[in-house]
Order: C-alpha cells, then sequence, then structure tokens
C-alpha cells in the first residue's frame, strides 16, 4: 500500500492575517516618518522666527545690529566690533569668523538672546542638517535676510507655505536648489524654477529677517 503524504500550507484565513499585520507596519512606519517630517518643518518655521525675534531684541538693547555693532567688542571681550554700516557683510555659511556674518551669532551669543558658547560664531544647525544664517541680500530680497539650508523640496516647499505662497520664486520667501552641497550660498539673483521634489533634491530657503 502506498502511503500518502499530507501537503500543509497557509489557509486563508492565515494569509489575511499576515497581510493585516504588514498592512499595519507600513502604515505604523510611514506615519512615524511623516510626523518626523512634520516636526522638521516645525523646527524650521522655529528658526526663521526666533532669528528674527533674536535680531530685534538685540537691535532694541544695543541699538546696533548684530554681527555689524561697532561698539562690541567694547562691550565684551573675544569678539570683534562690526564696521556700523547697517549691513551684515558675509555670506550666510561663514563660519570662519572672519565676516561680520559669523560675528551675528556670536554676538547673539554673548547678548544671552540665543543659546550656545559665548566662544561659537557658527551659525546653528536647522532640522535637515544643514545650517541656519544671515547675508545681506538673497534670491532678489534686499536689506539682511535669512536663510536655512539642505531642505528636501518636501520640507522647503511646506515652510515656505506656513509663511507665504509655497512657490519658491515669488513672494516673501524664496528658494533655490543647492548645487554641489547643502550649505551652498544663496545666490544673489532671483529664483526661475519652482520646487521639485525628486527625492534628491535640496534647497536654501531664504526670507526677508
Amino acid at each position: 500500500m502506498v502511503g500518502t503524504k499530507q501537503q500543509s500550507g497557509f489557509t486563508l484565513i492565515e494569509i489575511a492575517i499576515v497581510l493585516v499585520i504588514v498592512g499595519l507596519l507600513l502604515g505604523g512606519i510611514l506615519k512615524g516618518q511623516e510626523l518626523i517630517t512634520q516636526a522638521k518643518i516645525r523646527n524650521v518655521v522655529n528658526d526663521f522666527n526666533g532669528t528674527s525675534a533674536a535680531y530685534y531684541a538685540y537691535q532694541d538693547r544695543y541699538r546696533a545690529i548684530p554681527g555689524d555693532d561697532p561698539n562690541a567688542a567694547t562691550r565684551w571681550t573675544g569678539t570683534k566690533n562690526g564696521d556700523g554700516d547697517g549691513a551684515v557683510q558675509g555670506s550666510y555659511n561663514s563660519t570662519n569668523g572672519a565676516s561680520e556674518a559669523a560675528y551675528f551669532w556670536q554676538h547673539l551669543r554673548l547678548s544671552g538672546l540665543i543659546a550656545g558658547a559665548t566662544t561659537d560664531k557658527s551659525p546653528p544647525q536647522n532640522a535637515a542638517s544643514g545650517i541656519t544664517g544671515v547675508q545681506n541680500g538673497a534670491l532678489g530680497f534686499a536689506g539682511l535676510v535669512v536663510c536655512s539650508s539642505n531642505l528636501p523640496a518636501k520640507i522647503a516647499q511646506a515652510v515656505d507655505s506656513q509663511f507665504d505662497d509655497g512657490d519658491a520664486t515669488t513672494g516673501q520667501v524664496k528658494a533655490v536648489v543647492s548645487a554641489g552641497t547643502g550649505n551652498a550660498p544663496a545666490i544673489t539673483d532671483p529664483p526661475t524654477t519652482n520646487y521639485v521634489d525628486d527625492g534628491t533634491n535640496v534647497y536654501v530657503v531664504c526670507k526677508n529677517i
């Protein structure tokens, strides 16, 4: 008598349970990623608002612009005076301490208006591993401008929408694709291309302070 071997396999109910579990796991992962993205957007928006608040508080207290302050070295040791011409010289990504854009951050730290070591002249990091910096004029804006770098298209456009119209080329917030590095200097000419979320583009987003 030839024996028969019974084959075992998943039932439809077992397969359905597995699919439900996989769906729940994927949903949780996607929701978690969305929460992380939303947190980064809020942090970048807060960086813009916080920089503006600190700038105006410094002006109100010392009657000068941080970085451009001609009396900073008299007020504190270990820093440098600005030239007092009403503009902050240098690029938003200045980190070597040679420009007023770098001393902008040290003057704010020395005044206690932002956190950080009082010897630090570096622009603070943002939530996207870029930096938040200032420079005089960028992307068609005149005067002092705050820029945040290395922002993925989704975050950059969402930040733009929080303040303005969500268009990189118009309004009170503008942006340009970074070339070569996430902390590329913000060009002075107005941007001509809107946000493109291709998974690789990162932007420098700027607005007047």
